[in-house]
């Protein structure tokens, strides 16, 4: 009688504790994404292509520049508050730190929203270079991951 008793109170314990984090917002759902091409916008010789991705309609989107580089592509994915670059090259398609040149964020906050394990995990997500449609569904699916739990409102 015991042992059942002591499950019961196990099983309801982990069951709060799920709906909590779930009510808390610590990791949301980001399997649904919209990205919208932005047109008639002039950033200078190196930006190709410009988008936005956005997670929620309640929400800032992010916007997303493709670069043309001597490597390959670099699309750098700007929000006021991170910034990070995925860069499809020789090596493959994976996440890098912003260059200093595209950067607007302070690298101390841009330090506190991204999980520094993901970037290592992110560094070669597929060793083939990818077009821009594949890049931005990569980009839309493992962007949420980067950020911090603390974070993870930003995109929705």
């Amino acid at each position: 009688m015991k042992k059942l008793s002591f499950v019961s109170v196990l099983m309801l314990g982990l069951f709060l504790m799920s709906v909590t984090v779930n009510a808390t917002g610590l990791r949301t759902e980001f399997s649904e994404f919209e990205i919208s091409p932005v047109n008639d916008l002039y950033l200078g010789k190196s930006v190709q292509k410009v988008w936005t991705l956005s997670y929620s309609q309640n929400e800032v989107p992010v916007t997303v520049v493709k670069h043309k580089t001597v490597e390959g592509v670099e699309y750098t994915v700007h929000s006021e508050h991170f910034e990070v670059s995925y860069a499809s090259v020789a090596t493959g398609f994976g996440v890098r730190d912003v260059r200093k040149s595209w950067s607007n964020v302070p690298k101390k906050i841009n330090k506190a929203v991204l999980n520094q394990t993901e970037m290592k995990n992110q560094q070669i997500i597929t060793p083939n270079k990818v077009s821009d449609e594949v890049a931005l569904g990569l980009i839309a699916s493992y962007l949420p991951d980067l950020l911090n739990d603390g974070y993870t409102h930003l995109l929705n």
